[in-house]
Parts: C-alpha cells; sequence; structure tokens
C-alpha cells in the first residue's frame, strides 16, 4: 500500500521580470538556442554549417561582382573590345551564380526555422504534457498567460526572426575583418577607424531603443493572446451565447480586447518608429563616410601618378571595399528590428519553459510519462509488471483508503471538508452527495492527483491504469480523431487490442448506431468536431462506451447520467455491474441511489457523513 501527499503545485510568480533587451533576456535565449541545436550532427547543426558555407562562398562572389564596374571602367576607357567581352561573360556568371547562392540560403533559411520550430515545440510538447502541467499551468498556476499561444505562434515568431537574423550575425564578424584589412589598405587607418567608431555610437543609441521596444512586443503578444481568446471562446459556447442573445454585451468586451490591444500597438509603433529612424539614418550617413574616408587619400596626393581612367577605376574598386564595410556593418544595424521581435518572443518562451521546469522541480516527477499518476509516490510499471500483478490485485479488496484528509480550492484558505475519512472497497458502490459547490467534484480532483490536500493522506493499492481505476469527468472530453479513437481513448490504436464486433455491440446498447451512419462507419468523423457533432446526452452515452471498452474494475463517475434518461441511466448502471465495475459516483437524482450501497454526504459546511444505503452484509 503506497501512502502519499499531494505534490506542492505552487511556482514563484514572475510578475517583476522586465522583459528587456538584457542580460535575463539572452540567457533565455540561450537556453531555447540548445534546444534548436539538440546535437551536433542533429538536422539542424548539418544545415547550419551548410549555410555558413553557402554564406562564405555568396561573399567570395560579391566580393568578384563589387569589382565588376571597376573592370569596366578600364576596358571601356581603353576600348578594349576583347576585354569588354570577356568581362560582360564573367559577370552573367557571376550575378547568376549569385542568385542561385541567394536563393539557396533562403531556402536552408527557412528549413532551418522550422526544424527549430519543430524542436523547441517538441520539447515544450514532452514537459507541457508530462503528467498534468498542462492542468496545472492552465487551472491552478497561471502565472504565465496564454501558454497556447506561446507554443502555436511566440515559438513560431522566434524561429522566424532567428533565421533573418541568424546567417548574417554568424557571417559578419569575418566579413568585416576581411574588409577592414581591405580598406586599410586602401584608405589607411582613418577608413576602418572611423567606420568602427560610427557603428559603436549607432549601437550604443540603438541599445536604448531597442529595450521599450521588447517590452512592447511582449506586451503586444500578451494581448493578442486575450484577443484571441474572446473570440475563441464565442465560437466555442456560440450557441449557448445565442440563446442568451448576448451579443450586445459580447461585442461590448471584446471591443474593449481589441482597444486594448490596438493602444499597446500603437505605443510599439512610436516606439518602433524612433528606432527606424535611428536604423535608416545609419543606412544613409553610413555611405556618405565611405566617400569622406576615400577622399582622404585622393586630396592628401597620394594617387597622383595615375591617369583619369586608371583612379576612376581605383576609386570604383576601394568604393566597393568601403561601401560594403559600410553595408555590412549597417546591416547588423538593420537587424536591431527583427532582434527586437525575437526578444520579445524569447522572452514569453522562455519563461513558458522556465515555468513548466518549476512545475517539474516542485512536483517530484521524474521523467517517465505519469499522466495517470494518482500520487507523487506511485511510480510507473511495465504492461508485463500489471500483467503478472494481476493476481494479487484479483485478491485485494480495498483500492482506496482516505485518511483524515481537508481539502479546499488551491490558492484559497476555503476549506470545503474537514477531516474526511472512508475507503473504496471491491464491490461496494460509493454515492458521493450534497449541496451544489459542497466539494463532491473538488474531492474527484484530490483523488485523482489534481488537487492536493490541505492535511491527511490518500493510500492506494492500484496501479494507476486503464484497467484498473477510470474517470468519467463531468465535462466529458473528445480528443481529435476517428470514432475508434474516442472510443479508446486514452489508449492509442497501437496499444490495444480492439475487437470491432464489440464495439459495435457496446455502441448499439447504449442506443448510438444513428452515430455510426452519420460518421460511416468507426473510423469516420476523423474531421470532426465532436462538442458541435454531439448533444450533451449523447456524449455522456459516448463516455460509458469507453467506459465498457476499457472495463476497469474501479471507475469514478461525475454526474455522468446528469443529461441522459432514467431508463438509459439504468442500462448503464446495469452494464457496469454486468463487467463488475466497482463504481463511485457524484450524482443529484434520487434514481442513481438505487445503484449504490453506501452514501458519503457532504454538507456545504465542511462535515460529512459516510452511512449505508443498504444491507452491506453480503460484501463485508
Amino acid at each position: 500500500m503506497a501512502a502519499y501527499a499531494q505534490p506542492n503545485f505552487e511556482v514563484p510568480a514572475t510578475n517583476n521580470d522586465e522583459f528587456t533587451f538584457d542580460i535575463h533576456c539572452l540567457k533565455r535565449f540561450l537556453k531555447l538556442f540548445w534546444l534548436m541545436f539538440p546535437g551536433c550532427k542533429s538536422i539542424a547543426s548539418l544545415l547550419c554549417w551548410f549555410l555558413l558555407c553557402l554564406s562564405v562562398l555568396e561573399q567570395y562572389i560579391i566580393y568578384n561582382i563589387g569589382q565588376i564596374p571597376s573592370k569596366f571602367y578600364l576596358v571601356l576607357g581603353n576600348k578594349d573590345e576583347p576585354g569588354f567581352k570577356e568581362e560582360i561573360i564573367e559577370a552573367v556568371v557571376l550575378i547568376l551564380a549569385e542568385g542561385f547562392i541567394a536563393s539557396t540560403i533562403l531556402y536552408v533559411s527557412s528549413v532551418l526555422y522550422l526544424t527549430w520550430r519543430e524542436n523547441i515545440c517538441t520539447v515544450l510538447h514532452c514537459e507541457y504534457f508530462k503528467g498534468i502541467r498542462y492542468y496545472t499551468i492552465n487551472i491552478i498556476n497561471k502565472t504565465v498567460d496564454n501558454p497556447d499561444q506561446r507554443v502555436t505562434q511566440d515559438v513560431d515568431k522566434l524561429c522566424l526572426s532567428f533565421s533573418y537574423v541568424f546567417a548574417p550575425v554568424i557571417i559578419s564578424p569575418f566579413t568585416i575583418a576581411y574588409y577592414l584589412y581591405k580598406a586599410a589598405i586602401s584608405t589607411g587607418y582613418i577608413g576602418p577607424v572611423s567606420v568602427v567608431v560610427f557603428f559603436i555610437v549607432v549601437t550604443i543609441i540603438n541599445k536604448f531603443l531597442m529595450s521599450p521596444v521588447v517590452k512592447l512586443v511582449y506586451k503586444q503578444e500578451l494581448q493578442e493572446g486575450e484577443f484571441r481568446y474572446k473570440h475563441m471562446q464565442m465560437r466555442v459556447n456560440a450557441e449557448s451565447a445565442a440563446f442568451y442573445r448576448s451579443g450586445r454585451m459580447e461585442k461590448v468586451k471584446t471591443n474593449v480586447k481589441l482597444k486594448t490591444l490596438i493602444t499597446i500597438q500603437h505605443k510599439l509603433i512610436r516606439q518602433q518608429y524612433a528606432l527606424n529612424c535611428s536604423i535608416k539614418s545609419a543606412d544613409y550617413l553610413g555611405s556618405i563616410l565611405s566617400y569622406i574616408a576615400l577622399a582622404v587619400p585622393i586630396f592628401l596626393g597620394l594617387y597622383n601618378s595615375l591617369t583619369a581612367v586608371e583612379l576612376s577605376a581605383l576609386i570604383s574598386k576601394n568604393a566597393f571595399v568601403t561601401i560594403y564595410l559600410i553595408s555590412s556593418f549597417t546591416k547588423l544595424i538593420d537587424l536591431s528590428a527583427k532582434v527586437t521581435d525575437m526578444a520579445g518572443n524569447a522572452h514569453r518562451v522562455g519563461q513558458l519553459l522556465e515555468i513548466l521546469s518549476s512545475l517539474q522541480d516542485e512536483s517530484g516527477e521524474d521523467h517517465k510519462d505519469s499522466s495517470r499518476t494518482i500520487t507523487s509516490e506511485l511510480t510507473s510499471v511495465s504492461s508485463e509488471q500489471e500483467e503478472a500483478d494481476d493476481d494479487m490485485y484479483e485478491m485485494m479488496q480495498t483500492a482506496l483508503t482516505v485518511n483524515n484528509i481537508t481539502y479546499g480550492p488551491p490558492n484559497s484558505s476555503e476549506i470545503l471538508c474537514r477531516n474526511l475519512s472512508f475507503q473504496l472497497q471491491s464491490g461496494v458502490n460509493i454515492l458521493i452527495t450534497g449541496p451544489s459547490g459542497c466539494g463532491k467534484s473538488s474531492l474527484l480532483r484530490v483523488i485523482n492527483g489534481l488537487w492536493k490536500v490541505t492535511s491527511g493522506s490518500i493510500n492506494s493499492n492500484l496501479l494507476h491504469s486503464n484497467k484498473y481505476l477510470f474517470f468519467l469527468p463531468q465535462k466529458v472530453y473528445f480528443t481529435n480523431g476517428s470514432l475508434k479513437e474516442q472510443i479508446i481513448f486514452p489508449s492509442q490504436l497501437h496499444e490495444v487490442d480492439i475487437d470491432e464486433e464489440k464495439l459495435h455491440a457496446l455502441i448499439d446498447y447504449v442506443g448510438l448506431q444513428v452515430i455510426l451512419e452519420r460518421t460511416g462507419g468507426l473510423d469516420g468523423g476523423f474531421h470532426w468536431n465532436w462538442y458541435d457533432e454531439l448533444s450533451p446526452g449523447e456524449m455522456q452515452r459516448l463516455s460509458f462506451v469507453r467506459l465498457f471498452f476499457h472495463q476497469p474494475r474501479f471507475a469514478v463517475l461525475d454526474e455522468s447520467t446528469s443529461q441522459i434518461s432514467m431508463d438509459v441511466e439504468e442500462k448503464m448502471y446495469r452494464k457496469c455491474q454486468e463487467l463488475q465495475i466497482t463504481l463511485m459516483s457524484v450524482g443529484h437524482r434520487d434514481s442513481v441511489r438505487q445503484y449504490h450501497d453506501m452514501e458519503l454526504h457532504l454538507d456545504g459546511h465542511g462535515g460529512w457523513t459516510f452511512s449505508s444505503i443498504r444491507d452491506l452484509s453480503t460484501f463485508l
């Protein structure tokens, strides 16, 4: 028997984050960077090396293209017709090669972007869907806003921005070093020194302009998520809202979300306006600086021995070197806008990863999949071990022992029930009753491990598997996929042996033949939105098909027959009895009492009683 206490899901809030372009942002990005490149031989790393080789080759071709004007000055100035034809052929070959390589670089960058997105999302999914963290981060710990948006959109924007920045940032230091050397030969120390000083000044200015942009990008994505969520809320609950004719009120609320978003975007574009002014000014000032650097050696008379044609060719050649050096610096400056977008999204994605890691550390979970684990101390076992232990579990009569627990909602001082103790025994069905809001469904959350107890403990003899304990929550959950996948959920197709005749018989038993007709068979309905296609009663009956398929030893039902008629309800409970499934049910109807042996009544004030509904002498 394994005794346990509930894990602590509280995580320190991070609302004090400044979300600016600082060392904290860099640390978060570096964590994500290692997710993008999981190994030296990974696809992302190989593509990276290929991209860098292409970039180096492109720089070589660009340099040769930059020499073309000076060569044309010479052949045209000297009226060299054969030389002119050779230069034309060379220029066409170089330009076509540059077009091919530039397109290839763009293609490889796009593939890298998709690879990075897949790598990061895969890791986030692994952390997000481990245990019940997806529940904790959405329901209990709400430090992170819109985790769905961070995974689906913010990761995409981060990787896309980085794909634009990656190659220029990596290759620019080598390009700049080479052209600094060339510029020093052409203009002396004045050219390279003036360019470097210019770049440092502009970088300092842009640093101050970038920080508020990063913060506003973060806030914009937050409000984008809130605006999208409001529309999603209306899409999911359109029918319920329509019964209320609530369009006028929802329009006001949705417009408030829109107004908040637009206000943040106005602030963002004003900050981006200042940043863009700095970037564009640096671009054009840089082009003038190149001519100033070239003018110094010319006015000093260093090239007085050259003819006019030779001087023009030399100016063209040296101008390209200096201008391209300026261009290499300004290209980095131009990336400031992309870097701010990348930094804002890096904060959001990095923060999500940090919170998920904190949940893992504080809950004490290991790296095994524990999505069906009731307790933090109950370990997963292999299917072979489960089969080997079947005989032992058949002999066990007590599945669950609740020892003097007190519980209430997470992050609240409210107490729903105090010092509760009872046992769930094989063959003894328990009915949980009480007024609305007294803590009936909350007790099931505690038993399942979704909520922690304030005090006390729960002992379980059950390995957490669908064949031993199965929950039917109050709100039925359907995944995407076929009718067959809905029935075998949460198992996957390759994990279970499926007798389709048995499935047809179960569907017929609960009266859902019409669903089979509408889907076209068990493998149909793959693209259905099941919540739109099924009525509440059909959802509950299909959930019982799911229960009968798995045929666990114990099942917990949370008002699972509230939307079906009493005659169908009777069939559901009779089938559970036929399959020897011991039940713990939450219910309000008096009709369900006849299917239970014990009543656990919660009075809504923290008190409780556990009494017999009928004679249990045959069970004890």
